[in-house]
């Protein structure tokens, strides 16, 4: 089977951010020799198996080019588009996109994050898809740019607040105070019984072999 990616090329995990391929191999399961990307994961010091035949499934992809890191940069002081009040709903089409994991994608979850974070405090889950969003963003566009993650950290803010712009929100649609804290005990119930399906496609803690299973769990970030 031909294999997309090569030994030591670096590539993007949607939702677990830039890994790095250290090793190409042939394992047996379920009786059928498969053929796997052995992908470390820097940022959560993780190994993850991945199936060849499945990687394009689960999003895995080359680092974006300068060009299209600088575009995903730019998308940060664009104009906020409405956005709904029920942070639930919110919460999924953002996690929809995460999973889609472009880089125009994620950069979009951030600026749709923290404007609203301007205008009311984030509900947990929320805030840590928000961090999860940037810190991928930091790390993708940091490599393809050849700069550091502060660096980009430092341009992410920047044009997240440029200069002489007092909000970028186009509308705000009217919220109830109690709306998120009525929502968040039942997202939070489904995080934590999803969360412990994942224990058992996992050898332990930073050896994850995906072999058939479903993609990682939407809250592990």
């Amino acid at each position: 089977m031909e294999t997309k990616f090569s030994v030591d090329q670096k590539v993007v995990y949607p939702s677990q951010g830039v890994g790095v391929v250290k090793e190409i191999f042939e394992k047996t399961f379920k009786e059928e020799l498969k053929l796997y990307y052995k992908i470390y994961i820097e940022a959560s010091d993780m190994i993850v198996m991945v199936p060849v035949e499945k990687s394009e499934e689960l999003g895995i992809r080359q680092i974006v080019s300068a060009e299209e890191a600088q575009e995903a940069l730019n998308l940060l002081s664009d104009f906020v588009e409405p956005v709904t009040s029920d942070w639930k709903l919110r919460y999924q089409m953002n996690l929809d996109l995460l999973k889609k994991g472009t880089v125009k994608d994620i950069a979009s979850i951030v600026r749709c994050l923290y404007n609203r974070s301007k205008i009311k405090e984030l509900p947990i889950l929320e805030r840590k898809l928000y961090d999860s969003a940037k810190k991928l963003l930091e790390d993708e566009i940091s490599y393809a740019l050849g700069k550091s993650s502060k660096e980009i950290e430092q341009e992410i803010h920047t044009k997240l607040e440029p200069l002489g712009m007092v909000s970028k929100v186009k509308h705000v649609t009217p919220l109830d105070d109690d709306e998120d804290d009525d929502l968040m005990d039942d997202v939070d119930d489904k995080s934590r019984n999803d969360s412990g399906d994942d224990d058992e496609d996992s050898d332990n803690s930073n050896d994850v072999d995906l072999d058939d299973s479903d993609d990682f769990d939407e809250d592990e970030f």
